[in-house]
This record gives C-alpha cells, sequence and structure tokens, in this order.
C-alpha cells in the first residue's frame, strides 16, 4: 500500500483538516489543549509504529513520515507534543522486559501517552542527570533541561548516567512526586505551545521492573546518531505549509520552484533514511539535512515576504510557521549536527 492510501495518512489528513489547522493561531498562543491530545489519541496516529500484535498500526517507516509531515504542517505544537510518544514506544516493542508487558499496549492503543526525558544523555560527558543502583532500583537526581509535554503526558522515559559510563532508560509518571519537581512553563521563541519545562531530580526513586534498557553510553551514542543526522519530516511538512501560503497568495512561480527543489532534497533524504545501515552515510545525510534547512528556510521567508505586513500579525500564518522554521533548526541538535550547519551556513 502506497504511503498517500494509508488508513493512518488518510486520518492525519482528516485530522490536520478538521482540528489542527483551523486552531493553529489560537494553540500557537494559548498552548496545546487537552482535546487535541485526546484527537491525536482517537485517531491511532500514537500506535503508527507499535507492532500489531500489541494494538498498534506496525506501519512502515514511510507512513510515520508521512504521518509527520502532515501532522507538523498542521500544527508543529501539537506534532511536536505527540512525536515524543513514538520513541519510547519503539524502545518497548525491542524490550524483553517486565515493563513491556505493562505499557507497551497501552501506548499503543493511545490509552496512556509518553514523554522523553533523556535528550541530556548527547551531552556526555557531561552528566546532568546521574542514575545510581538503590535499595532494589535506580536513584535519579540531576536536571532533565527540556520536557515536553508537561500536563498531557502520562508517563516519561526517563535516562541517566552512572558512575560506570551506563545509560539506564526506565519509565516514570509523568507527575510532579517526591523527587521530581518541574519548573513553570518556558516562554520561547517558537512552541511555547508545546508544555516544555524543565525538571529537577532530587532522589527520584524507579524499582527495577520500571527499567527497559541499560547500555553502555558508547553503544548509546552509536545507535543515536542516525536519528539526529536524518532530516526531520517536520522540516518538510513545515515548508510544504509554507509554499501552501504562497500558492494561496498568488505566487505560484516561486512556490513551483521551491517545491521542486523540497522534492528533491526530500527523495535523497528518505533514501538515505531507508538505507539498511543507519550509521553509515553519515555525512550525506548531514549535508541532506542541512539543505532541507535551507529549503524551508527559504519557504517560510517567502511566505513572509509574499504576506508583507500582514504576515507579522501574531494570527498570521506566515510568521507563526517562520517561527516553527527557527525551531526546528535546532530540535534535536548535537554537536555534530551543529558543526555541519554552521560549516554549511558559512558557504553561502
Amino acid at each position: 500500500m502506497a504511503p498517500a492510501s494509508h488508513p493512518l495518512v488518510l486520518a492525519a489528513r482528516s485530522l490536520a483538516e478538521d482540528v489542527l489547522a483551523p486552531d493553529a493561531a489560537r494553540v500557537d498562543r494559548e498552548g496545546v489543549p487537552v482535546s487535541h491530545v485526546e484527537a491525536v489519541r482517537r485517531s491511532g496516529l500514537l500506535g503508527v509504529a507499535a507492532p500489531e500484535e500489541y494494538g498498534g498500526a506496525g506501519a512502515p517507516d514511510a507512513v510515520a513520515r508521512e504521518v509527520a509531515e502532515i501532522l507538523a504542517g498542521a500544527c508543529c505544537s501539537t506534532w511536536f507534543v505527540q512525536t515524543q510518544h513514538h520513541t519510547p514506544v519503539k524502545l518497548l516493542a525491542r524490550a524483553e522486559l517486565p515493563v513491556r508487558e505493562r505499557l507497551l499496549r497501552p501506548l499503543a492503543t493511545g490509552e496512556l501517552m509518553a514523554g522523553i526525558a533523556y535528550a541530556h544523555v548527547r551531552a556526555f560527558p557531561r552528566v546532568p542527570v546521574r542514575a545510581r543502583a538503590e535499595r532494589g532500583g535506580w536513584r535519579f537526581d540531576g536536571t532533565v533541561p527540556w520536557y515536553t509535554g508537561w500536563g498531557l503526558n502520562d508517563v516519561m522515559l526517563l535516562a541517566g548516567v552512572t558512575e560506570a559510563d551506563e545509560v539506564v532508560f526506565a519509565f516514570a509518571e509523568a507527575r510532579e512526586q517526591p523527587g521530581l519537581r518541574p519548573s513553570p512553563p518556558m516562554r520561547l521563541a517558537a512552541l511555547t505551545a508545546a508544555r516544555t519545562v524543565s525538571l529537577e531530580l532530587d532522589g527520584l526513586w524507579l524499582p527495577d521492573e520500571s527499567v527497559v534498557l541499560r547500555t553502555p553510553q558508547a553503544e548509546f551514542a552509536v545507535g543515536d546518531r542516525p536519528r539526529n543526522t536524518n532530516a526531520s519530516p517536520a522540516v518538510f511538512g513545515v515548508a510544504e505549509a509554507a509554499l501552501r501560503v504562497l500558492d494561496e497568495a498568488g505566487e505560484t512561480e516561486t512556490a513551483h520552484a521551491l517545491r521542486d527543489r523540497l522534492d528533491e532534497v526530500r527523495r535523497g533524504a528518505y533514501e538515505l533514511a531507508e538505507h539498511p545501515v543507519p550509521h553509515e552515510r553519515i555525512e550525506e545525510r548531514l549535508a541532506l539535512k542541512t539543505r532541507a534547512y535551507d529549503v524551508m528556510r527559504a519557504a517560510t521567508t517567502a511566505a513572509v515576504v509574499a504576506g508583507g505586513g500582514r504576515a507579522l500579525q501574531l494570527d498570521g500564518t506566515a510568521q507563526r510557521l517562520a517561527r516553527e522554521g527557527m525551531f526546528l533548526l535546532v530540535q534535536g541538535q548535537t554537536a555534530e549536527v551543529r558543526r555541519a550547519h554552521l560549516a554549511a551556513l558559512a558557504r553561502i
């Protein structure tokens, strides 16, 4: 089945057209509402990558990418909240532990929604969150700098690094509790609506049965690298939304030229994403990632230019897409991605 005709892609388009896009300006100002999360749950999209035997769709990666593009182009804040969910699901699907049987089905069916609190592990050898074995479980201390979806997620995938440089991933309830205290919601230039906080951990204790993975930091880094060197589908989704703004403004020639460039970069990026060895051809992946940023930046800038002064009004689609694009330039950024992007910008 072609990705465009997959039932989940059709569900994503319906959700985007009927719920997300019409409300995107208000959400940008006021925050992602619980009703949006409930609509995502009902759509079945939270199970896009989950195994069918646990109630998920088991859809191919191409379908998941198409869904991500559609949601990000309609309401990037809602996309960003729900996209956190899919990494814990994939990790659980590969695990052979009691936590899999306890959580995978409710996460696959959308009964529960997960967030992630592990990006800080990429800062190694700096260790923002330390994990220590204690009393038949694990104690977590430190600061999670970024946690998205606070108040919307049910559980979180938390990670810390031990003194022996082992990364411990465990599930915790996404609520204030002894040893876990959230900051006030962050005010950001873009995607404030996604309800991002930092988390202070002071002796948060989780039992052994909440642990889903323990792995040496070096092995984690190898497996994590392709996730950040591949171009994000959200970049293509926001760019495509900006090109629709151009079309609606009558600037079809500019939109056509940029869409050709966007399609070319997307094809190359997705071909590499399907490569059977994910940690190969890293330089090509980074080059396509930075080219995707270039096209997105050109598309969102063109949408602002086409709108003139009206584009700067706070309910204007063009300025919102430009800010969302700015956010995507640094979302999930690693030192390697930053160096490659800055080098590409220096050559302009």
